[in-house]
């Protein structure tokens, strides 16, 4: 499969993105740093991506400051995903957040829950504080920042243990082309910064978090932690060192997320069911709230629910959506 670049504006400049495929919306946020055209020469991400393709239309991007968009300094990257969607035109879609970008999937669906149908999440975290010891992780910016050469091949090693030497020199050029070190040394700040504990609770999309058991990059506990935290999450623990999920043994990830969907009204609890069922009817917020003693903002919040879990734009066309599968 070839990708297909094009560019759009975003606030703050021009961001590249990438569609690959052809089929539902999956968005795959931009990791810390990432280049479209030298990833995708990448055979084993290449191939992982082109797996993806063959069920979904896969849209990457490369964040501001880095790869082929603007070269310019970075901005909050929730917004430069807002801005992409909207600009391709996506109603509702599927998320893959790795790594770093699972931090932008997780803001952004906790965001915008009616447009977030699902969430997968690879060697993710909450706490971004908890990836390394304060002392550690002030070392890495600092090296990243004063010779990005040395500190592209410690990330190389960290992230690919036991990888050949030809593979680790692969990465390190790529990271090197991808940003420069004042941006990468940047982004990493804002990742060890992070924290989403306050926000997680409040994602209403399922969620599939995976992660390697023997990650050096983001511990294998921060994994854990945050299937924990989210609302509606299924965690898979899978064996391997690799952080990057195209390395090593790619094929559970595959599995883990190819695997066939339930359908869409399986997901509804016995209460959304009934909210739906009198959105059909044609009463208002209030009036259900009122029929069935919740409060208006319970009622919405069902019904905002009741939206992301059937993909559908608006309370209206969820409840015809349902009629027409007899799900009411």
């Amino acid at each position: 499969m070839n990708q297909e670049i094009r560019f759009c504006a975003v606030p703050g400049g021009r961001v590249a993105y990438a569609t690959l495929g052809d089929g539902p919306p999956l968005v795959v946020p931009a990791p810390w740093v990432s280049h479209l055209e030298c990833d995708f020469e990448q055979p084993e991400y290449r191939a992982f991506m082109s797996s993806l393709a063959e069920r979904w239309t896969v849209l990457r991007y490369d964040r501001l400051g880095t790869g082929l968009s603007d070269r310019v300094a970075p901005v909050d990257d929730r917004t430069t995903l807002a801005a992409i969607v909207d600009h391709v035109g996506l109603a509702a879609f599927d998320v893959f957040g790795i790594s770093a970008g699972a931090v932008t999937a997780l803001r952004y669906a906790a965001e915008h829950p009616d447009r977030v149908r699902s969430l997968a999440l690879f060697g993710a975290f909450a706490d971004g504080a908890g990836i390394a010891p304060p002392e550690l992780r002030a070392a890495i910016v600092a090296t990243v920042r004063a010779h990005w050469g040395a500190g592209a091949r410690m990330l190389a090693d960290v992230w690919m243990p036991g990888a050949s030497a030809a593979l680790r020199e692969r990465i390190t050029a790529l990271q090197r082309a991808a940003a420069s070190a004042d941006v990468a040394a940047a982004t990493l700040e804002a990742v060890y910064a992070t924290d989403l504990r306050p926000l997680v609770p409040h994602v209403t999309a399922p969620a599939l978090v995976m992660h390697r058991r023997d990650d050096r990059a983001v511990p294998y506990a921060l994994g854990r932690d945050l299937a924990a935290r989210l609302p509606d999450a299924r965690f898979v623990p899978l064996d391997g060192a690799m952080h990057p999920p195209w390395l090593g043994t790619p094929a559970p990830v595959l599995a883990a997320l190819l695997d066939e969907p339930a359908e869409p009204g399986d997901a509804l609890s016995p209460r959304e069911r009934e909210v739906l069922a009198l959105v059909g009817a044609g009463l208002s917020d209030a009036e259900i709230a009122e029929r069935l003693v919740l409060s208006p903002h319970t009622v919405h919040r069902h019904v905002a629910n009741i939206r992301a879990k059937l993909a559908q734009p608006s309370r209206a066309a969820a409840a015809a959506y349902a009629a027409r599968r007899g799900l009411i």
